[in-house]
């Protein structure tokens, strides 16, 4: 794991449940509007099961939305609900015709019904706190999370400090070699952390939805802590978010639904305190030189800025370790002043024999395979140096695979044997 000292990290952001309405930064009218939309689609809820839906304290929160609401005539208690005694929690609220007519309106302008935002000066300050500055990896912790793959000396001493600048990495070199599994073991590396986010984030009152539950994993808490925090916040591992060939520019800015009229944050939003990785760079349908420009700003301010459908500008800090993995020569991608700004750059080379060897021996090995030397020295001559063929690490894998697909079809025992090793190259090796 990642030599980091996670009780400081968990003590530099706590957020703190808000005890009255001015301590959750919004505003009664935005937090009514909010009440008067829930209820309008959940028809009728317990005052407990309200303040769960919209994430909030039920005592000297939405208990004051709720006398506002009965004051206004826009809402009424039904009765008391459930077991829990008579409390004001446990009774019933439902809308009255003219609360719905409100709902209504409220809709109009926006869809958004889930937990209650967090003001957005309040986000940024909790990713200053949080960013990946504190999280230092020495060798023996790297070592420990690259156990499982099989690279040379050179470039597994390159990695080590680039994880520790918390800024940005260009992984290159040709296709096959790991450089997807090395940033993937980067990102579990740095995942051992914790950070809190919010559901969302409220910016003159737009909706900004962050927490995404595909790549955001949430860690449980003890009873007693959650009672203490806010619960907008979730306390999440450190996120690794990975986009490829479908990435555009428009990705990377705010996304406005127009039918539901609020927006879903950008993949880096959604990495701020761990790692977005920029994977197969250069396949995407935007130019390189574009997409590489969209980052000039943030790789060297450590600040992004999105824009909203208004045309209005927002700062969102960028504690962000991005990592761009590409098959393509540099120089066919970027220019030199791009990266510059880029501080390591490491080239994932093919493996030699050696390297080669242990791949395919811990691959037989965990398939089940019986190994021996003279099989390999069989393979490598009839399959590589014949044909002047370059190994990559993939092949040992993808190799095994095929033996056990045609040894399953042929009905025998999947071995290296020299018939087996020649039918699996004839049908994985294609002369380009």
């Amino acid at each position: 794991m990642a030599q980091s000292n996670n009780s400081s990290q968990a003590q530099s952001f706590t957020p703190i449940a808000p005890r009255n309405i001015q301590e959750t930064g919004l505003n009664i009218g935005f937090l009514t509007d909010l009440a008067l939309k829930v209820l309008y689609f959940e028809s009728y809820l317990s005052g407990r099961d309200l303040a769960a839906r919209m994430a909030l304290p039920f005592a000297g929160v939405l208990s004051q939305c709720l006398e506002f609401l009965k004051r206004e005539r826009l809402c009424e208690v039904r009765g008391a609900g459930g077991a829990g005694g008579l409390s004001e929690s446990t009774y019933e609220y439902v809308l009255t015709a003219r609360g719905r007519e409100m709902a209504r309106d409220a809709l109009e302008r926006s869809q958004y019904a889930g937990a209650a935002p967090v003001p957005l000066e309040v986000y940024n300050q909790s990713v200053r706190k949080q960013g990946l500055k504190e999280v230092t990896v020495n060798k023996r912790h790297l070592r420990q999370a690259l156990s499982h793959l099989v690279i040379n000396e050179d470039t597994f001493e390159q990695i080590g400090p680039a994880v520790n600048s918390g800024r940005s990495i260009f992984l290159f070199g040709s296709p096959g070699n790991g450089k997807t599994s090395i940033a993937e073991a980067i990102g579990s590396l740095l995942m051992e952390g914790d950070i809190f986010i919010p559901f969302a984030v409220e910016i003159d009152g737009q909706v900004v939805k962050v927490f995404d539950n595909v790549n955001h994993a949430p860690v449980a808490m003890d009873t007693a802590t959650q009672r203490a925090l806010d619960p907008r916040w979730l306390k999440i591992r450190r996120p690794f978010i990975v986009v490829g060939g479908e990435l555009t520019l428009e990705g990377l800015d705010l996304v406005y639904d127009t039918n539901n009229k609020f927006y879903e944050s950008p993949f880096q939003m959604r990495a701020n305190g761990g790692i977005l990785l920029i994977d197969d760079f250069g396949r995407q349908q935007v130019r390189p030189r574009d997409l590489l420009n969209r980052w000039i700003v943030p790789l060297e301010k450590r600040l992004d800025y999105l824009t909203l459908h208004t045309g209005r500008k927002i700062e969102i800090p960028f504690e962000v370790l991005i990592v761009f993995s590409t098959n393509l020569a540099p120089k066919d991608l970027v220019d030199e002043a791009f990266l510059r700004r880029i501080r390591h750059k490491i080239e994932v080379g093919d493996p030699d024999w050696d390297g080669y060897r242990e791949i395919l021996k811990r691959i037989c090995q965990g398939r089940g395979i019986e190994w021996n030397d003279s099989s390999l020295a069989y393979l490598i001559k009839e399959h590589y140096i014949k044909p002047h063929r370059v190994p990559r690490a993939c092949h040992p894998r993808d190799l095994v695979d095929q033996i056990i697909d045609i040894a399953r079809y042929l009905n025998v025992p999947p071995s290296l044997s020299q018939e087996l090793l020649d039918r699996a190259a004839a049908a994985y090796f294609v002369e380009l």
